[in-house]
């Protein structure tokens, strides 16, 4: 028989890190024929090319190259040229990762064309509709007709929902099937060495929401508690284009600059990165993947935000909520410092393995 032709869909720098094992496993199988389609949705070098590069992933297949715009014009820009895509491909189906506006947007072209929707980390819910990526995923999982969800809350979700219970499959975290099999190369990294860090005795910060960093009052809350916690180990932040020209916006420049201890890098690429999070005190981010990441390496982990769609890293992980509270960030790090952080568990699932679970149910129902 023919293989079955399945669009897999990058578009930002979350999605490389899930699309890599599942690429590497469907081009073993003989049923499933893998067609890499990058949005471009990233597309900054330092932020998507060289996750290329290092994780192995083929060159796109397909690249649309829509680049940077408002919500509403990059959605339409990549429904506009991936329409054609389908036209001309003709695939039986195609899969989505994650919660960025590539993954909504070539859902929605393939729904109504009546191809199929495969859907990576479905389920996940912050229940917070400011954040544009809850819209993503609530709209993805409604059109989805393989929901692959990363945990079991996220299955729990999708059944309140109304979802039919023989759409979903329990896959477990992919994230973490990347993060285990780089171990090696992550660990090799000579970040520490380059930043000269001593495992154990810094942070690592990340900072990019627009609910943070496009809001003065918020940002300056979080400097604020920054600023404190400088002066007792120092914090390593790669900086996101978004908030760097944030921090300009505002004039914040010299109230950063003044923090002696604050240090500020380009953005890393995915082993880099890696060994800054394993090797680090705590983390401090905003980011969804990392608290599943300081999970996975029992590293306490304070979350700068009011809510999390991956609430298992809070119930059975490293990570805690802070908001943007100067005093509640301070509070956590202290506790941390002190000795008081919980230990956490790693999730059921995940393993490593959900890459090979993945194929197997595609082979299967495809």
């Amino acid at each position: 028989m023919k293989p079955v032709k399945v669009l897999i869909i990058a578009g930002a720098r979350p999605n490389f890190m899930k699309i890599a094992p599942i690429m590497h496993a469907m081009r073993k199988s003989s049923k499933l024929e893998p067609i890499l389609v990058h949005t471009g949705q990233h597309y900054d070098v330092k932020m998507s090319d060289t996750f290329f590069d290092e994780l192995n992933i083929p060159r796109p297949d397909i690249s649309l190259e829509v680049g940077s715009d408002t919500h509403a014009r990059q959605v339409a820009k990549i429904m506009e040229r991936f329409e054609p895509v389908c036209d001309e491909q003709k695939p039986q189906a195609i899969l989505v990762v994650g919660d960025v506006n590539s993954t909504m947007a070539c859902s929605i072209v393939a729904a109504k064309k009546e191809i199929k929707i495969i859907h990576v980390e479905a389920g996940i819910r912050s229940r917070d509709r400011s954040m544009p990526e809850e819209i993503n995923r609530m709209v993805t999982d409604a059109i989805t007709d393989i929901l692959m969800p990363p945990s079991r809350d996220a299955v729990d979700n999708l059944l309140a929902e109304g979802h039919a219970p023989e759409k979903i499959h329990l896959v477990g975290n992919i994230m973490i099937d990347t993060l285990l099999e780089s171990k090696d190369r992550i660990n090799k990294s000579e970040i520490l060495k380059t930043l000269n860090l001593q495992a154990g005795n810094f942070v690592s910060l990340t900072l990019h929401r627009p609910s943070n960093v496009d809001n003065i009052d918020n940002f300056r809350k979080i400097l604020a508690a920054l600023e404190i916690i400088q002066q007792e180990l120092p914090i390593v932040f790669p900086i996101h284009p978004r908030t760097r020209k944030m921090i300009s916006e505002f004039g914040l420049e010299d109230y950063v600059v003044s923090m002696k201890n604050l240090i500020l890098t380009d953005p890393l690429g995915y082993f880099d990165f890696g060994k800054l999070i394993s090797a680090s005190r705590f983390v401090l981010t905003d980011s969804g993947g990392i608290q599943e990441e300081t999970t996975i390496y029992g590293i306490p982990c304070i979350t700068l935000r009011e809510n999390t769609e991956r609430p298992v890293t809070v119930w059975e992980g490293t990570n805690e909520l802070a908001g943007c509270d100067t005093e509640t960030i301070i509070a956590l790090a202290r506790q941390i410092l002190d000795g008081n952080w919980k230990k956490g568990r790693i999730p059921e699932l995940w393993d490593g393995a959900a890459a090979g679970r993945i194929i197997s149910i595609l082979e299967e129902v495809l």
